[in-house]
Order: structure tokens, then C-alpha cells, then sequence
């Protein structure tokens, strides 16, 4: 079986293990709000690793940085939804807490993914300048 680039990004992995951690709490939400925050907060947290795999499959830099960005906007999309779920008492400080954590953890890479892209395409456009 084929591995696809995506899969190897670390940036993917942990938001993987995260959108795992997102269904296991949002099972817990009241009954009423299945088409609410259960659904929000689900769509947001798939929406992390589908703009990553989207992005390791687009050739050019802008587009994969586009991707990337989006992963991120996701990210905090996904924080709102946390916060909310703790205002209204869905999860406790100590889930609030680790939630956080794990989606720092997400975030970090992805901005440190971000760096590395934009410092592979100034490479890449310093070069190619230096050889005209």
C-alpha cells in the first residue's frame, strides 16, 4: 500500500491523533446539539488534516501555503469551538486544558510547516536569481 506525502507530515499526524481526541469528547455533548457545536466542531477538526493533504497535493508554493493557512484558520476555528464548549459546561477545565494542549502541539507544527515552505521557495527563487 502506497503512502501519500501527507500521511508522512508530522503537522498531519497530530492533527489526526487531535481530530480523534474532538470525537471522542464531542460524543458527549447534549443530545440538542448534534446539528449545533457537535457538527461544527467536527467539520472544523477534519477540516485540519483535509487542507493539509489537500496542500502536499498542489504543486506550486502559493497554493500549497494557501492550503497550509487554511489548515491553520481551522485550527482556531476549532479553539472557538473549545472555549465554547467549556463556557456552556460540555467539557470540564481539565478536558478545556488538555484540548488546548494537544491543539498547541498542532498548531506548532503547522506554523513551523509554514516556515519551512517559505524558506524552501526563498531558496529555491534565490537560486534560480543567482544562476540568471
Amino acid at each position: 500500500m502506497r503512502e501519500y506525502l501527507f500521511e508522512k507530515l508530522e503537522a498531519w499526524k497530530l492533527a489526526r491523533a487531535f481530530r480523534r481526541s474532538i470525537y471522542q469528547v464531542s460524543k458527549t455533548f447534549p443530545p440538542s446539539e448534534k446539528f449545533g457545536l457537535t457538527s461544527q466542531i467536527e467539520r472544523a477538526a477534519s477540516s485540519i488534516t483535509a487542507n493539509l493533504a489537500e496542500g502536499a497535493g498542489r504543486l506550486g508554493f502559493k497554493d500549497k501555503v494557501r492550503f497550509v493557512n487554511m489548515a491553520y484558520a481551522s485550527c482556531l476555528e476549532v479553539l472557538d469551538h473549545i472555549i465554547g464548549a467549556h463556557d456552556l459546561g460540555y467539557i470540564n477545565k481539565d478536558k478545556y486544558v488538555e484540548l488546548r494542549l494537544e491543539l498547541d502541539q498542532v498548531v506548532n507544527k503547522i506554523e513551523r510547516f509554514t516556515a519551512y515552505l517559505i524558506k524552501k521557495e526563498s531558496e529555491s527563487t534565490s537560486t534560480s536569481t543567482a544562476r540568471n
